[in-house]
C-alpha cells in the first residue's frame, strides 16, 4: 500500500471564541472573516465574537477547509513534509506559532504571559489552568485604530504622580527620589492588593486633579478613568495599575508592538492581526472579575521591565528579503519561533515569496485574488486562510487590491 502524498498547500477554516470583550455580531472582523470560509459559522447580532484562531492549538483549532480534519492531525501525520527538519530539530515538531484575529469592544484583561521556567512549572502545579509549559512572547499588528496598555511609561513620568498627596501611601517607605524597578514592582504591587475603597478615592482623587498637576505626559488619564470604570466597575486595580504605570498607546493600521514573555499589557480596542508562540498560559490581575484573577504576588514577582518608553514596545517592519517585488514587508520580532510577513498589493499587483524553512499560514485580511504555490492557483477573498509546507514558493497575484498576513518560520 503506497503512502499518500500530502497537498503541500491547503486551505483551512478557523475558530471564533466568544470573551465578553469582544465586539458584537457582525461588528466584529474576527466574526466575519470566520463566516468567509466556514459555512456552518452563523453570526448572531447578539453574541460577542472576539478571536478567531486558526493555528493547531486544540483549544480552538483550525481544520482542513475541505475535510474538516484538525491542521494538528494532518501535520502529526506528516511532520517531515508539513513542518520540516528546523521545526523537528529546533522547535519541538509542531506548528511553533499561534496566529489569531483580535476583535476589541474593552480592555481585555491586565495581564503577563509566564516565561518558559515559570510556565513549566505552573502546568505541572495546574494543567488544567496552564495548560502548557511553554512561553507566550507576541506580536500584534494593528488592522484598524488600535489603543492598548503596553510596557511600563519612563520613571521620570511615573515618580511625579507618586508625589501627589493621594499617591505617596503607595510608595514605599525608605525610598530615595533615584527609583529602581523594584521600587515600580512595589508599587504595582501594592496597587493591585489595595482595598476596594482605596481604589475608588485615588480614581476619584485622579479625577480632580488638574491635568497640568499630572504632568504633559499624563493628561489622558483623567479622559479614560471613566471608560474603564465603566467596562469593569470603579473597584478594579487594573485601572490604577494601567493609568499611572503603563504606557497608553494609539496605534494606526500597519503599526506593530512586541510583547516580551512577563511582558505587562491589556489590549483596549481596535482589530488586529496576533500571533504568539504556541502556548495558551496566562496571569491576569485586573480588567476582569476577581474570581478570574491570579495571584496580585505571583503576577508582582513575575513581572520584568525591559519595556519602559512606549518606543520600546514599537515593532517596526521592514521590506521582507523573501520578496521579490518588494510589496512584502517583515515584522521581526527577538524570538526564533515565528516572523509576520504583510503584503499590501494595489490593483494589478503582485509579489513572489521566496520559500522559508518551516510552515507558514496566511490569512487575507482585505481583498482578493490568487495565489500559486505547490504547482497549483487557488482563489483568494478576504478570510481566506492557507498552510504553506516549507520549502514552497508562493505567487499573489490580485486585480482589484490584496492584503495579506503570513507567520513563517
Amino acid at each position: 500500500m503506497t503512502a499518500t502524498t500530502p497537498d503541500r498547500v491547503f486551505q483551512l477554516t478557523g475558530s471564533c471564541n466568544n470573551y465578553p470583550w469582544g465586539k458584537k455580531g457582525k461588528d466584529s472582523l474576527a466574526a466575519q472573516l470566520c463566516a468567509q470560509t466556514d459555512k456552518s459559522f452563523q453570526i448572531k447580532d447578539d453574541e460577542f465574537y472576539s478571536e478567531m484562531w486558526f493555528g493547531d492549538y486544540p483549544d480552538f483549532p483550525a481544520k482542513k477547509f475541505d475535510t474538516g480534519e484538525p491542521l494538528k492531525d494532518i501535520l502529526e501525520k506528516n511532520k517531515e513534509t508539513l513542518l520540516g527538519k528546523k521545526v523537528i530539530q529546533n522547535l519541538d515538531g509542531q506548528l511553533p506559532y499561534l496566529p489569531k484575529i483580535l476583535s476589541i469592544a474593552k480592555a481585555l484583561p491586565l495581564q503577563i504571559h509566564p516565561n518558559k521556567e515559570l510556565a513549566t512549572k505552573l502546568h505541572k502545579k495546574d494543567p488544567e489552568n496552564f495548560t502548557d509549559p511553554n512561553h507566550k512572547p507576541e506580536i500584534a499588528v494593528a488592522l484598524s485604530k488600535f489603543e492598548v496598555f503596553a510596557g511600563w511609561k519612563p520613571l521620570s513620568h511615573i515618580v511625579p504622580l507618586f508625589q501627589l498627596s493621594f499617591l505617596r501611601q503607595f510608595v514605599p517607605a525608605g525610598t530615595t527620589d533615584t527609583w529602581t524597578d523594584a521600587t515600580l514592582r512595589e508599587i504595582t504591587r501594592s496597587l493591585l492588593k489595595a482595598e476596594d475603597g482605596t481604589v475608588q478615592y485615588i480614581a476619584q482623587s485622579l479625577l480632580k486633579t488638574p491635568k497640568e498637576d499630572l504632568g504633559p505626559k499624563n493628561d489622558y488619564i483623567p479622559d479614560l478613568i471613566p471608560r474603564l470604570q465603566d467596562q469593569y466597575g470603579p473597584k478594579d486595580p487594573g485601572t490604577l495599575v494601567a493609568l499611572l504605570c503603563m504606557n497608553f498607546m494609539v496605534l494606526q493600521p500597519g503599526d506593530s508592538i512586541y510583547i516580551p514573555a512577563d511582558g505587562i499589557h491589556a489590549y483596549l480596542s481596535g482589530d488586529i492581526v496576533e500571533c504568539m508562540a504556541r502556548s495558551n498560559n496566562v496571569l491576569n490581575a485586573g480588567f476582569c472579575p476577581p474570581a478570574d484573577r491570579n495571584s496580585y504576588d505571583l503576577f508582582a514577582e513575575t513581572l520584568t521591565f525591559e519595556g519602559h518608553t512606549a518606543a520600546d514596545m514599537l515593532l517596526p517592519s521592514n521590506k521582507s528579503e523573501k520578496s521579490k517585488e518588494g510589496r512584502t514587508v517583515v515584522y521581526k520580532p527577538p524570538m526564533s519561533e515565528f516572523d509576520m510577513l504583510k503584503a499590501d498589493l494595489g490593483a494589478g499587483e503582485s509579489d513572489e515569496i521566496a520559500p522559508s524553512d518551516g510552515p507558514g499560514v496566511l490569512i487575507v485580511t482585505s481583498g482578493q485574488g490568487t495565489m500559486l504555490a505547490g504547482g497549483k492557483t487557488f482563489d483568494l477573498k478576504e478570510g481566506s486562510i492557507f498552510f504553506v509546507a516549507p520549502d514552497t514558493t508562493v505567487v499573489w497575484k490580485t486585480y482589484k487590491g490584496m492584503q495579506i498576513h503570513m507567520a513563517v518560520v
